[in-house]
């Protein structure tokens, strides 16, 4: 029975046309290609492969299994590793609210309106609306009728609803939060902004002092205090930022030092740890000292002097803690407008600093030609792969999909460190090319691929085959009979 199905198979592959093999590679061809466009698109989108993903979270733990059996002490100690490092991941991804995020109005919608573009995300708004929340309200609210409005107002999705809340509010009695988001959102203008700012701080600064008489008088008068305290700083932050856009410097900085409540606005509004505002500007106070001076060529002759090394040291401090920054003040990147929440270390911060900084880099001369040539020596100096830093943490490998979510779908995410295309995406890339040849040959030449076919199955299986001869040679007939049989 075995000898008459081996023949009637070898009949069966006799009996195929070359029409069979054309089909057959075409046919893994064109699915090894759909693999190959979905892994690329999956890979793009989430910066993993989809098989090794599935490979990880399904089929190890099925072939593999947990290891329990480990002393409860190496237990503890890696559940409080892996709690240690969980804590450092969310600290590193924390989202901070960008100290000088633009005004809806007035500078993100007229980029709408020229560009057809929407500069801020779902996301990056939705946080506002929570910070505002958090901020221009509390539980007492429903005791004033204009508090109430802008209570709902803030929580309202529709930017035009929200300003007729607005409205509505102040039709009631004076309001200073319905003029801040007057003044955020209706104004189109810096100037209209600032009046508005202006009549809000009027408001601001009775309901502040009233409230802070009343502050010990209970749970519900302190909210309201810290409510007051909190549309105060607002207001003398935003009148601060329209005073530098209008040119106004010394005034701005004024606001920002005189009458402010220092520790509320220190919690809230520069509590940015390790900042790329703080990293970058200290590099560039230290290249101001020697950057106009700077030629590579001269440094490679005579070595770096102490202070252009600390300027060179500086600026690979601030690349390590960054290293997004760097190409969009060179101009390599394009610019775009910050968003109003940024990520430590991320894309969004780059863009952030950029956006306001760029223009001191330029007034100082030599300052980017210094940056220019020092700033891709840091990555020499930083161990690969990312498993710690030198200067600082290693860097977070949760930046790229914080900035997703946080910057607008036409932009260009950049990504540190890079990464390299996975194994599959390799593979299917090489199995969809060599099918689709084969089947092309096959398709032409099928009488020479035939042989060509036989030829390689031969010698494929020739050293199989010399070893069974030796191997055949070498035993008795009798044991060779007994294994075979077995």
């Amino acid at each position: 029975v075995d000898y008459t199905d081996y023949n009637g198979m070898s009949m069966f592959l006799n009996t195929l046309t070359p029409k069979f093999y054309v089909a057959l590679t075409g046919t893994s061809s064109l699915i090894s290609g759909l693999i190959l466009i979905f892994e690329w698109w999956y890979f793009r989108k989430y910066g993993t492969s989809f098989i090794e993903q599935v490979s990880v979270s399904h089929l190890r733990p099925l072939l593999g299994g947990v290891d329990n059996s480990s002393p409860n002490s190496s237990s503890s100690s890696s559940s409080n590793g892996d709690a240690d490092s969980s804590r450092q991941s969310v600290s590193e991804c924390k989202v901070w609210r960008n100290p000088l995020n633009l005004f809806r109005g007035a500078e993100y919608n007229r980029y709408t309106w020229v560009t057809g573009r929407e500069p801020l995300t779902y996301y990056d708004m939705n946080l506002s609306a929570q910070d505002h929340q958090t901020f221009f309200t509390c539980d007492s609210d429903h005791l004033r009728p204009a508090d109430a409005i802008m209570q709902k107002a803030w929580r309202e999705r529709n930017p035009q609803a929200r300003i007729t809340a607005a409205h509505e509010a102040l039709d009631l009695e004076d309001c200073a939060t319905a003029y801040i988001l007057l003044a955020e959102e209706e104004a189109t203008t810096i100037v209209e902004a600032e009046k508005l700012f202006k009549q809000a701080l009027k408001i601001g600064e009775s309901c502040y002092r009233r409230s802070q008489q009343l502050q010990h008088h209970g749970a519900q008068y302190e909210a309201q205090h810290r409510r007051d305290t909190n549309v105060l700083v607002y207001i003398k932050r935003r009148l601060a930022m329209c005073s530098r856009k209008l040119g106004r410097t010394r005034e701005a900085v004024k606001m920002m030092r005189d009458k402010f409540p220092l520790l509320s606005m220190f919690k809230y509004y520069i509590s940015l740890p390790k900042s790329a505002t703080i990293c970058y500007t200290a590099a560039l106070l230290k290249a101001r000292a020697v950057s106009d001076k700077f030629s590579p060529e001269a440094a490679s002759r005579r070595g770096l002097s102490t202070a252009e090394m600390n300027a060179v040291e500086a600026i690979h401090r601030a690349v390590e803690f960054n290293p997004h920054v760097p190409k969009y003040l060179l101009e390599m990147k394009s610019l775009i407008l910050p968003p109003e929440h940024i990520l430590k270390r991320g894309d969004s911060e780059a863009i952030a600093y950029t956006f306001f900084h760029l223009q001191h880099w330029k007034r100082v001369e030599g300052a980017l030609n210094l940056l220019h040539c020092t700033w891709e020596g840091t990555f020499r100096m930083i161990p690969y792969p990312l498993e710690k830093g030198h200067l600082f943490y290693p860097y977070p490998v949760c930046t790229e999909t914080a900035d997703r979510e946080l910057l607008p779908m036409f932009h260009e995410v950049s990504v540190y460190p890079k990464k390299e295309l996975p194994f599959f995406i390799l593979f299917t890339a090489g199995l969809c090319s060599f099918t689709a040849m084969l089947a092309l040959l096959t398709h032409q030449f099928p009488e020479l691929m035939g042989v060509f076919a036989k030829a390689f199955l031969s010698t494929l299986f020739a050293p199989l085959n010399f070893i069974m001869e030796k191997v055949e040679s070498i035993l008795p007939s009798s044991l060779w009979h007994q294994l075979t049989r077995i």
